[in-house]
């Protein structure tokens, strides 16, 4: 139970970082958003509890295949933002896409036998 107290703190600590540094500098808050801090640190979690290569190479590799159908959503919500869309609205169009994209993903991955 430590263990994950740590880790969710953490995590927490990181994306209480960039809400911060965004406030003042939202570039420089994004290139730290974009980085993919959360997927090391699940990664780094994922080692210390498996030291099973295999497993880590599957979860990096479904990791990159995941990161594709969430991309256009970074698109989506500034353009509905500047056609004058409420924040909430834009997000949530965004998070719907989002989600159709990963049902599309996943069902594309299986028929090309990619393991997700």
């Amino acid at each position: 139970m430590l263990q994950f107290l740590i880790k969710a703190a953490l995590s927490g600590v990181i994306v209480a970082i960039v809400a911060t540094v965004a406030r003042r500098y939202p570039g420089f808050g994004a290139l730290v958003a974009s980085l993919p801090l959360v997927s090391l640190l699940g990664m780094i979690w994922l080692w210390q509890d498996t030291h099973d290569p295999a497993i880590m190479a599957v979860h990096a590799r479904a990791t990159f295949w995941f990161v594709l159908p969430s991309l256009p959503m970074f698109l989506l919500i500034p353009a509905l933002l500047d056609r004058g869309w409420s924040f909430w609205l834009a997000l949530l169009t965004g998070c719907l896409l989002t989600i159709l994209l990963y049902l599309g993903m996943t069902w594309a991955a299986a028929r090309f036998g990619l393991r997700l």
